[in-house]
């Protein structure tokens, strides 16, 4: 293992988890709303706010996929060192972090059972930007709109049509942090013909 596996973490666990956590969770009761999330310096590719919410959610009880360049000896180091969280397949995990286009295909996370809807994944997705503008989201938690820069609206829009069941997304840019909870309807912009 090597040094930089052991740095980076909060440095003030019990403090940083507690705000972090709480970022975490208004993101998902607030969808659509950016948040800064704090306290973590994870190896490259990670962003911090990815890393925090990585160190938030995950313990030795906590599958997780990494996709594409998340998928790295640096960042599986860093993640064994801090979380203790198994690496596994898309089909077991718990979370999963990447790129959205090395997230794909949706179809391969666990989107719970009608008896346990919430045995399901939750992906963190690493996006090159995030902006309150593009994609227009509805639903609970939210007063009547608010905008978000999603990957695309295609694939949240057949997400929602499985509810109760259905995938939970986080989108992390550098310190910030977005959420896009199951129950939300993503619709592209108005006047817009594709997914963004």
């Amino acid at each position: 293992m090597q040094t930089h596996a052991l740095e980076g973490g909060f440095t003030d666990p019990a403090t940083a988890a507690a705000h972090a956590f709480r970022a975490v969770m208004e993101a998902m009761a607030r969808p659509g709303t950016i948040h800064r999330l704090t306290g973590a310096m994870p190896p490259a590719p990670l962003s911090p706010a990815a890393g925090a919410a990585l160190l938030t959610l995950c313990d030795t009880d906590t599958p997780l996929h990494l996709a594409g360049e998340a998928d790295c000896p640096a960042l599986r180091d860093w993640i064994a060192f801090h979380t203790g969280a198994p690496l596994v397949e898309p089909g077991q995990a718990m979370l999963a972090l990447g790129p959205w286009q090395a997230l794909a295909p949706l179809s391969a996370y666990p989107v719970g059972t009608p008896e346990y809807p919430d045995r399901s994944a939750t992906l963190i997705v690493e996006c090159p930007a995030l902006e309150p503008k593009g994609a227009t989201l509805r639903g609970p938690g939210i007063r009547d709109t608010t905008a978000l820069s999603l990957p695309e609206t295609e694939a949240f829009r057949a997400n929602r049509a499985l509810f109760p069941l259905g995938l939970d997304f986080l989108f992390t840019c550098g310190d910030r942090i977005a959420a896009l909870p199951r129950t939300t309807l993503a619709s592209a912009p108005s006047g817009a013909t594709e997914d963004l």
